[in-house]
């Protein structure tokens, strides 16, 4: 036995997670590597591109080799049917419903982070670790996610709904580091292509991006149900038909196929008419969201009137805000406009780089 234990740790084949595990080696951990298949990748129309994705062939050989070639074990676990019973059903679900989901976010929350821990317990492991850019540490009897130092990279935001059961037995190794570090990391432990390889930022069920496609796939019949629906102004005013609502974003300027003398963008999407609200940039401003779905990280509650930086998407900075909770909903105020608030999305509620909590979008 380690001096330091046994650790599992989820290796994708990717740099990061490489490194994470390698790392964990170096300092005297027992290392387990663990390669957990959620999707058919070759079913979803990739063809096995080795520079995409976390779910093909050569990535569970790359994460294999980086394990056999330091010694330690590393197995292929299979959870496509729990990743599919969850997380794709509730993508669609969603789109359906007219809200625009984080399929990452369900993903970290219910199904990767219980799969190891599940089997970390069957390993006889204590800990589990990943290669995301984020810390732990604990206070005040909590487990509280913070930001990693390189906020480039920064993946708090995809963490908020980690249970305090899930981050007590949770290592985080790249969260003081810089990703620059982490590739000279890779070329030091002689992974000159792992240093080059480049970076995923696609769902990994939908490789193409091409999530309409996914979705009339997945659902028979649905573009002839939905297809015709009104295009509108915020003013009601009728202005063309569409494609189908589940097919918009909140936001989207781009593919709207409609030219109305000025750019256009998507402000509301309405199911139960199948109608598509279309307005000018500002009409996207609000000061104010409902939040629900709420897991508590830095703190048991909110306090009323309690100051927070409020992301509501990964690559943004945030902005200020007040919060207030009332059976079980956050108000989230905001002390300037914010624009694309988009329900089924995340919100995430940040004091200084600690996590305070975060939830789903409501309206």
């Amino acid at each position: 036995m380690s001096k330091k234990g046994k650790i599992l740790v989820a290796m994708s084949g990717g740099i990061d997670s490489t490194i994470a595990a390698l790392m964990l080696h170096d300092e005297g951990y027992e290392v387990i590597g663990i390669t957990m298949k959620t999707w058919d990748y070759a079913a979803s129309g990739s063809h096995g591109k080795k520079e995409t994705g976390c779910c093909n062939l050569d990535s569970f050989n790359d994460a294999r080799q980086a394990a056999v070639q330091h010694g330690f074990a590393h197995y292929v676990l299979d959870i496509r049917e729990e990743f599919g019973d969850a997380v794709i059903e509730n993508f669609v679900d969603e789109y359906i419903a007219g809200r625009t989901p984080n399929p990452c976010v369900m993903c970290n929350t219910h199904i990767k982070w219980n799969a190891l821990l599940k089997r970390a317990d069957v390993l006889d492991c204590e800990f589990i670790a990943t290669g995301h850019y984020v810390n732990v540490r604990a206070e005040n009897d909590r487990y509280v996610i913070s930001k990693g130092v390189d906020e480039t990279k920064d993946q708090s935001y995809v963490l908020w709904g980690l249970s305090q059961a899930c981050l007590s037995r949770s290592v985080y190794p790249l969260g003081g580091l810089r990703k620059t570090a982490v590739r000279q990391m890779a070329l030091d432990y002689g992974y000159p292509e792992l240093a080059k390889k480049s970076e995923s930022y696609e769902i990994c069920f939908v490789p193409d991006n091409d999530y309409r496609n996914f979705l009339k796939k997945k659902v028979v019949g649905l573009e002839e149900r939905v297809d015709g629906g009104d295009f509108i102004l915020t003013d009601g005013t009728k202005v063309g038909k569409h494609k189908g609502y589940p097919f918009y974003t909140i936001g989207q300027r781009k593919g709207l196929d409609i030219a109305l003398g000025r750019p256009m963008y998507v402000t509301d999407i309405r199911p139960d008419s199948n109608t598509v609200v279309l307005g000018d940039e500002e009409d996207l401003e609000r000061m104010d969201m409902q939040v629900g779905k709420l897991n508590f990280i830095k703190y048991d509650t909110i306090k009323e009137g309690q100051q927070s930086f409020t992301k509501i998407r990964y690559k943004t900075v945030g902005t200020s805000s007040k919060l207030s909770i009332h059976q079980g909903i956050v108000h989230v105020q905001f002390d300037q406009a914010v624009k694309g608030v988009a329900p089924g999305q995340s919100a995430v509620f940040y004091e200084g780089d600690d996590v305070i909590a975060g939830g789903i979008i409501l309206n």
